[in-house]
């Protein structure tokens, strides 16, 4: 997890800089526009401050397409140059339109940043603890606000302050991040994949995760390229030979089961799908939620997270002592020292030769096997060139019954990505068989201890049974393709499926019913967060602690105006931190959905409260401490929830081939939204006023907090992949539902 930490940091430095060009610009314009006597000209003025806005809504425009074209990391050295360089303008800047030049160089830099920054950290971050990494940017870009306004504060203290140096001091640390971007940032283990660099994407992997074994990772990248196809969810139950018994019959039952293999010899255990009629009564309120208003794609995804234990190794360790390997990170596979993964060929020997006649079912020692024994012979598809899942033996794990083979591989977040093999009859009348990829959650509750269990039809399940209930994702395997089956290929996830290669993003994908529904949910979340009020509440700010008497007591101590307002904004901004630094333990515990719909009741709360305190006549004091309690109270819990999660979210539930395309419409809508409601403000407070501002301001949020409990879903812990496929299903539920 170091390691995928160190590069999140890193990266997020991007939005350091963001912060540190904001806060600065604020405080240099007071001096900016006397030198250039401005004050005459408010367009001029505005325009400096708002070039930086219209220079990252242009970069915008193409930023996603590019970084789905050279990476994500080439993108963000870009950025960290284009910062860098529009420093060193603005610290030059002879005249106000060098000024306006390099300010929308500066808007460039800061246009990939939002936009990439994220993206990049969801692609390279562990599944569980991705929002809390992801949580990052919004803390890098707080603490950059509050070093510029201390750095512009002292500055201000000084009989003649240098705006131009204000300014050019970004080029700094701007310099810093072009460092770490050239020398420390690896790119995207995800896009490495997608173009078929799979050698490069596992060494990234292997160094973001400490570890050598990355195979059911890397399976998963190669697998979230084919995300989309038809796809079901099950649940299975998993146990003791003797405890899982026909949960229809009452009676035990060799149809349909799997067998899993345990690490010790001669253990052993059987997988079977609950029936469809049992999941609904599991699930309870799930359906009639999707009869409901409610989003199905939203209770499907909560009817997982309901089922994920609190202490997954705990509970297992009580259970399956020895079964650690089914739901934990995969353990390192037993490889042939001669294989060659580059060349996808044994040296000196035969891939389809024995390695281990003598092997049988009760000699199990590892729950992923060496290359081809005897017994994988039996159970795996006819092959003319051996077995395709080499060292990760589909038998090594798990067999259903006429031979039905499964692997089970870790993908983080408790989720397990396993294969098995299904026949069907082809036109010919003959059999034809293909791999279906799973992906597996434990529910680590004993039978014992879970009363819905129990009351499945039958009443089958033995109360003295321990065994595990599993969430199951099944669909076609893009990575074990039909061609494959003919290549010596030990390690499948080095190879890139065909169909994928030279493949890039195409606007007809974003009519996928899962990517369409993904872009409803990505583009309502960005629009509603930017008219939920956060501008003009910043905008009122100094305002209220004027009102408040802070100016009043600032001006005894010798600090003038312009100071004051400077002192005040960073004061604001530290009040940010701690409560950011909350959001970042609870991302990945509470999660998004839940962050969400806690605090922005707290929004509407506050803004209804700051209506009153500007329609009813009060006391000055009273008005004061009610103005200054509920803007802080607003600032808290805005950078908690709705300031980070729709970036987070954003950056999570669109497929990899389209993401950066995806992210950038997201992207374009934020700063349209962002040039909307900076211009519309000083309108509207001419016209309606201050409450009325606010006013609209609840009413927003009182609409983005049904648009989230009808439409968002929680992502917490879920592999990206995972997360699109639940996209996919739930999308098609959404349109048989209409």
């Amino acid at each position: 997890m170091g390691g995928a930490a160190f590069v999140a940091i890193a990266a997020a430095i991007g939005n350091f800089l963001q912060g540190w060009d904001n806060a600065t610009i604020a405080g240099a314009v007071l001096y900016i526009k006397k030198e250039f006597e401005l004050e005459t000209r408010p367009a001029m003025e505005g325009l400096i401050v708002a070039m930086s806005l219209i220079g990252a809504t242009i970069i915008t425009t193409i930023s996603g397409p590019a970084s789905d074209w050279l990476g994500r990391r080439p993108m963000l050295i870009i950025s960290s140059m284009l910062y860098f360089i529009s420093g060193l303008v603005m610290l030059w800047s002879p005249n106000v339109y060098v000024l306006l030049l390099a300010r929308l160089i500066d808007g460039f830099g800061i246009g990939l940043a939002v936009t990439l920054v994220p993206m990049y950290i969801s692609e390279t971050a562990p599944s569980e603890i991705r929002g809390l990494l992801n949580t990052l940017p919004q803390f890098t870009g707080s603490v950059g606000m509050l070093l510029s306004y201390s750095m512009v504060f002292s500055m201000s203290l000084m009989d003649f302050p240098r705006w131009r140096l204000m300014l050019g001091v970004l080029s700094i640390p701007s310099f810093l991040y072009f460092l770490l971007t050239v020398f420390f940032l690896p790119e995207s283990p995800r896009w490495l994949v997608s173009k078929g660099k799979m050698a490069e994407a596992k060494q990234v992997l292997q160094k973001l995760r400490g570890r050598e074994d990355v195979s059911g990772e890397m399976a998963l990248l190669v697998e979230g390229l084919g995300s989309g196809g038809e796809t079901i969810i099950e649940e299975y139950l998993i146990g003791a030979v003797d405890d899982l018994i026909d949960i229809n019959e009452g009676k035990p039952s060799d149809e349909d089961q799997i067998r899993l293999y345990g690490s010790e010899q001669g253990l052993s255990w059987v997988a079977r799908p609950v029936p469809k009629q049992s999941i609904v009564s599991r699930q309870g309120s799930m359906q009639s939620q999707s009869r409901s208003f409610m989003d199905p794609m939203v209770s499907l995804f909560g009817s997982v997270h309901e089922k994920i234990p609190d202490h997954q190794g705990s509970m297992r360790s009580m259970l399956f002592p020895n079964f650690g390997s089914m739901f934990s990170m995969a353990e390192a596979p037993v490889k042939n020292e001669n294989w060659d993964e580059e060349s996808n060929q044994v040296d000196g020997e035969d891939s389809g030769s024995d390695a281990a006649g003598d092997e049988s079912d009760e000699n199990l020692q590892s729950p992923l096997l060496r290359q081809n024994t005897s017994m994988d012979k039996d159970i795996v598809p006819p092959l003319s060139q051996g077995s395709i899942l080499g060292v990760r033996q589909p038998s090594s794990l798990m067999r259903g019954n006429n031979g039905e083979p499964i692997s089970t591989m870790g993908i983080g977040g408790g989720w397990q990505l396993g294969y098995k093999w299904s026949e069907s009859e082809g036109e010919d009348g003959r059999k034809e068989g293909h791999f279906k990829r799973i992906y597996l959650h434990e529910e680590g509750v004993p039978g014992s201890q879970r009363g819905s269990l129990l009351s499945l039809p039958g009443g089958s399940i033995p109360a003295e049974g321990q065994f595990v209930q599993a969430s199951v994702v099944v669909s076609d395997s893009f990575l074990y393709k039909k061609e494959l089956l003919e290549q010596q290929s030990v390690d499948p996830a080095m190879v890139l499926p065909s169909e994928a290669s030279g493949k890039g993003p195409k606007w007809a994908d974003l009519l996928e019913p899962g990517v369409k529904h993904a872009l409803i949910v990505g583009v309502g979340i960005q629009i509603l967060q930017q008219f939920s009020g956060i501008n003009g509440v910043l905008y009122y700010t100094p305002q209220i602690l004027k009102q408040a008497g802070v100016e009043v007591l600032l001006s005894n101590l010798g600090i003038g105006s312009d100071s004051a307002s400077l002192l005040i904004s960073g004061f604001t901004t530290l009040l940010m931190l701690p409560c950011i630094g909350v959001a970042m333990r609870l991302m990945d515990i509470a999660g998004r959905r839940r962050l969400l719909l806690t605090t922005i009741p707290v929004l509407i709360v506050s803004l209804i409260i700051l209506v009153i305190s500007n329609v009813v006549p009060m006391n000055s004091v009273l008005h004061a401490a009610l103005s200054t309690t509920f803007v802080i109270a607003y600032f808290c819990c805005f950078v908690a929830g709705f300031g980070p999660i729709p970036n987070i979210l954003c950056a999570e539930i669109f497929p990899t081939r389209v993401r950066g395309l995806c992210i950038a419409i997201c992207s374009l809508v934020f700063w349209f939204g962002d040039i909307t409601v900076t211009y519309t403000l000083p309108v509207m407070l001419n016209s309606i006023g201050l409450a009325g501002v606010f006013g609209i301001y609840a009413v927003v949020c009182l609409i983005s907090w049904v648009f989230i409990f009808i439409k968002v879903p929680e992502t917490k812990g879920m592999p990206l992949e995972v997360i699109i496929e639940f996209f996919s299903v739930g999308a098609k539920q959404a349109a048989k539902k209409d």
